[in-house]
């Protein structure tokens, strides 16, 4: 090993440079770090460093309770946290309807106790939802019919109603023709030979050629009119469409100034017409509320697919009146009465009425449609049924039939 080289020591400058101070950095690490760690443990009382366990030993059953007591993990995650704002869509609404009371054995044993009940009181009241109460309608549940439709009416009144039944009747005639043709089942019409249809054919084919040269023709002659220089524009041109644009400028917005001032001249006319549309929207809206109004008193609001068809006026014919209730002849039911009623007050929907079954014909509804039965038995009528001598006796004014196959 070599030697330590020796410092220097001709002055005290020196000396002190080569004195150790390892000792004293040690000292400051120390004290930072007792107190970082809380103080140094030589200076901590005794007490505060030892203490005396008197906590006694838990049972088994104990400590298992106090396991079960533990909360787990996912518990803890489901658990509810004060610092996380729920979602909205969460959030449930309190339901408006009350909870029904339910009655307690005590209740009952009170009850039963006290005595009898007092029908009149108030002991025995329920909290009960109120029911909601139906909107009540104009038409009235029996209409009383017109004195003209009496068995023994007068005359004047009887030639009343006659005449209302009669208009009813010829309105729906008229509206009947009136109204749009139904498309027709076969078109009438020739058929066509095969060599009229190849004339026809090559007729088409000409006129498409025609047409084809026409077009090019025009083609032609409008190159051939297109000029072969452009036009140059010169600072002249330029200079008077700029002005000509700032020209119609000037004059649109003096038109438009123009036109302003008429209209200010023209306001005491524009507020008595405003006042007049007003006038005429209210009597609009009352002349639709009066409407309105008459017509639920004649016909129930659209409740289904059906309207409703008003029943036919119950007028005896002049020759029908006898003046006796017992020579009366029998005409409408009061079960059919009653259901009319319910559906003009709208407390049920209209129903479109179905035909009736005789001998096995489906009478109200065309041959075309499903689950009609002929008199063989048939699910639509064939022409072999409509060709048999039995249909044409029995049921003659169902020929027309044959036609529409």
């Amino acid at each position: 090993m070599g030697k330590i080289s020796k410092s220097s020591r001709k002055g005290k400058k020196a000396w002190r440079a080569n004195i150790s101070s390892e000792d004293i950095e040690e000292y400051f690490e120390k004290s930072t770090k007792d107190a970082l760690s809380g103080g140094s443990l030589a200076h901590v009382p005794s007490h505060s460093l030892f203490y005396v366990d008197k906590s006694v030993d838990l049972s088994a059953k104990r400590k298992i309770e106090k396991k079960r007591d533990k909360v787990l993990h996912y518990e803890s995650v489901l658990q509810r946290n004060a610092f996380v704002q729920p979602i909205p869509s969460s959030i449930q609404k309190k339901p408006k309807r009350k909870n029904k009371v339910v009655q307690t054995v005590e209740g009952d044993a009170q009850f039963e106790g006290k005595g009898p009940m007092d029908i009149w009181g108030d002991g025995g009241r329920q909290n009960s939802k109120p029911k909601k109460m139906q909107k009540p309608s104009i038409i009235p549940a029996v209409e009383v019919e017109p004195p003209g439709c009496s068995f023994n009416p007068p005359s004047e009144s009887h030639q009343d109603s006659l005449a209302i039944a009669v208009a009813d009747e010829m309105q729906k005639i008229y509206r009947k023709e009136l109204g749009p043709d139904p498309i027709p089942l076969i078109v009438p019409g020739e058929s066509i030979d095969e060599e009229t249809m190849y004339f026809l054919d090559a007729d088409d084919g000409t006129d498409d050629d025609e047409l084809n040269e026409d077009i090019v023709q025009t083609e032609d002659m409008d190159l051939e009119k297109r000029p072969l220089k452009t036009k140059v524009v010169t600072r002249v041109e330029l200079n008077r469409r700029t002005r000509r644009k700032e020209q119609l400028k000037e004059d649109a917005k003096a038109k438009q100034k123009k036109q302003l001032s008429k209209e200010i001249d023209s306001l005491p006319d524009i507020m008595e017409e405003i006042a007049r549309e007003d006038e005429e929207k209210q009597k609009k809206h009352l002349r639709r509320t009066v409407v309105k109004q008459e017509k639920l008193a004649s016909a129930p609001p659209r409740l289904g697919k059906y309207k409703y068809d008003p029943a036919p006026l119950q007028v005896l014919l002049s020759e029908e009146i006898t003046g006796s209730l017992r020579k009366l002849k029998g005409c409408c039911t009061l079960a059919r009465d009653r259901f009319k009623s319910l559906e003009k007050r709208g407390l049920i929907a209209p129903s479109k009425r179905s035909g009736r079954f005789v001998k096995g014909f489906f009478f109200g509804v065309s041959w075309k449609q499903k689950n009609v039965k002929c008199s063989i038995g048939h699910s639509r009528c064939c022409f072999i049924c409509l060709q048999s001598p039995s249909y044409q006796r029995n049921y003659a004014k169902w020929l027309p039939f044959q036609n529409a196959i």
